[in-house]
This record gives structure tokens, sequence and C-alpha cells, in this order.
């Protein structure tokens, strides 16, 4: 939670990249028909119809100022405390409002001021919208780079999403630190952002438009998984992956043979100490996943149906918001060292990205791509 709405960080300050983007997103782009590619955008997919409802009480103004690039709601939210990274006008957090409910609350960072603008311009109108006695929805504006100098408090969270955002962060591994250190115990980074094929070179990296398009500062796969081992989160676990593409010749010709994906994954800040594989059995009833929970591109849960899982995914659901929702070593089971390591999990998202397009397997919360339960979809 934050301690003062209106909190800045004193010892983080603009960098020229923070200077191009506020421009960028707070002057030059007026609505999502002035951008230049797909990376900015949610894919046309179909959207479960709770969230449909949810998207339809958001205020026009705050849907039309909306530049993330995925749809991201992750499962299980009901009384939790989410951070919203860059949060921009707001849509996101007025959407997961309604979904925390009363009990829960949702906060949104941001360093735009005139996305913040419109977002807090319409508080009133969504709390009178959803029919709530007190807000649960508050924003700051500060750096996705400094989220306890903003006035975050450390270990308050129990979700933390990014919409597109954290490949505009000239310091991707400083995010993913003050991201690990908001987080409670059992906490999750549920997060979409755009990936490259390889290192970008210094030409693409320096470029405004492409940086502000989300491209510029796209990260390698590759060092996303070094980064979230460095900063103590769990391997990272692919959810979906789509690919970007880009209309503008010229911005075409700068990009060459690199090749972009949006892509969700999930990180979970986990307790030291390794649990033991075994099965576990989904017991059904999340809102929207009553009777199929797609965790990730590996694992697709039937309610009652027992699922051998591997270490690190039962630590994930003992110690995390999820611990209720599974019974764990049902009867004839065990829990011995077995099961798929982790590290098979984190696939190549260009892999994924073209299996699913093949296969029609994009889900549009980023809650799944692969239907079969096997862990053959991410390799």
């Amino acid at each position: 939670m934050a301690e003062d709405s209106s909190a800045r960080g004193s010892g983080f300050s603009d960098s020229s990249t923070h200077v191009d983007v506020k421009e960028y997103y707070g002057r030059k782009l007026k609505t999502t028909s002035d951008l230049q590619s797909n990376a900015c955008m949610t894919p046309p997919q179909p959207t479960p119809a709770f969230i449909r409802e949810a998207l339809k009480k958001v205020h026009p103004e705050v849907v039309a100022r909306y530049y993330g690039c995925g749809l991201l709601v992750p499962e299980s939210l009901e009384g939790c405390s989410i951070l919203d990274l860059g949060s921009g006008s707001g849509r996101d957090c007025y959407m997961l409002s309604q979904l925390v409910g009363q009990k829960g609350h949702v906060t949104g960072i941001d360093m735009t001021e005139a996305q913040l603008e419109v977002a807090r311009k319409y508080l009133d109108y969504h709390m009178t919208e959803f029919g709530f006695q007190k807000p649960n929805v508050s924003f700051v504006q500060g750096y996705i780079e400094a989220l306890t100098e903003a006035g975050l408090q450390k270990n308050s969270f129990d979700v933390i999403i990014s919409n597109c955002v954290i490949n505009l962060s000239p310091d991707k591994r400083r995010v993913l630190s003050e991201a690990y250190a908001v987080l409670k115990d059992g906490g999750e980074l549920y997060f979409s952002d755009i990936y490259s094929s390889g290192r970008l070179p210094e030409q693409i990296r320096n470029h405004k438009v492409l940086w502000g398009e989300c491209l510029g500062g796209a990260l390698w796969w590759k060092d996303l998984l070094q980064m979230a081992e460095a900063t103590g989160f769990s391997f990272p676990r692919l959810v979906t992956a789509t690919p970007v593409t880009v209309d503008n010749k010229e911005l075409l010709d700068i990009l060459g043979d690199f090749r972009f994906v949006s892509a969700t994954y999930r990180l979970f800040k986990l307790p030291r100490g390794q649990s033991k594989a075994c099965r576990v059995m989904y017991n059904g009833g999340i809102p929207g996943s009553e009777t199929v929970l797609h965790f990730d591109c590996s694992y697709t849960f039937k309610a009652n149906e027992p699922v051998e899982v591997d270490q690190e995914l039962v630590s994930i659901l003992k110690h995390s918001r999820f611990a209720d929702d599974f019974t764990f070593q049902p009867p004839g089971g065990s829990c011995e060292p077995r099961g798929v390591p982790a590290e098979a999990n984190a696939a190549n998202p260009f892999q994924l990205a073209l299996k699913s397009d093949e296969l029609g397997l994009v889900s549009a919360t980023g809650g799944g791509c692969c239907s079969t339960g096997s862990a053959d979809c991410c390799k």
C-alpha cells in the first residue's frame, strides 16, 4: 500500500529515457490509433464474460487512453492487494477493483502525470458505478524502479501486474528487485511484456519511436531468466506468447531481422528451501476457472483430477494465494523427487507464439496456452 498517494522518490530522478517516454505517452499519443505497431495493443481474442462485464463499467476516456500489450487478469484475486506497474489511465486498475472487491485494494503507479490525471479524474465515478462505499483504488506518481521511494511498503502486495511497461525502463533489473521487495512472501509478479529474439544493438535501443512503441527497450527473453534468478524470484513460468507486427516500413528497415513477441510470465517470491515433486489436485471453484485452471503453458488443471507437478510448482502452490485451491499428495500419491524440472517450463516465447498461433491457443487473460496439461507445449 502507499503511504502517500502523491509521493515521488527523492533519490531517483528522470533519465533521458524517462523523459522521452513521458513525452511519447503524455503528449504524442492521444489514442491507440496513433501507435505504429501492435506491440502496445491487446491482441484481438476472446475475453471471458465476467471480465467483459467488468470492462463495460470502466469509463470510455480511461479505456481510450489505455496502451497495454495484453489483458492481465491472474486468477484468484478476491480480497487481494494488487499493484499495477505503469498503470497509465487506470483501465486495468478499475477492472481489477471489481475483482478484488471491497476487502481488496488496487494501487496504480505511473510516472506520467497526464495519464494519472485521467485515472484520478474518474475515481469517484467508478466507485459509484461499482457500488463501493469507500475507494479500493489509489494512484501513486512515481517510478517503477523506485517503488519503496514512492511510498510503497515492503512485503505489502499479494500480486503485482505489469502490462507492457517494464520494457520502457532503462533499468529492468532494478524494476524486478523493487517488485520483489514490495511483494509479500508467496506473492506473484504476473506480467505481459515485449521480448526480442536477441540482444538489441544501440541503434535500435536509442531510437525514440521504437522505445515508445515498446520495441527499442525489449528484453532478450533469455536475459529475463538470468535477471529473475539474480533477483531471487522463482524461475519464470511462461503463460502465453503472441507475435508482434510492425506496419511502418521505415521502422521495419531499422529492426532488420530482429523479431518480437508479447509474452506473459509469472514469477513468485518463494521462501528458501526446496519442496519435493508430488501430485496435486485442483479443488475447483476459482471465479472464471471453476472447472479448469490454466496455470501456465505446462500445466492445465482440471478440477478433482490429480496431476504430478515439479518441485518448484509445489512450492508455488503451497506458499501462494493458491494454497487453499489445491489438495496436496492426494490418496495414492507421494512426494518424491520426480517430475518436470522448473527449467523445462521456461520456454522460448517465440516457439510458443508460433505453436499457439498454429493451434489457435491464445488466452485473453494470459491465463493459459495449452489445453493438454503437457510440458511439451513449451519445448
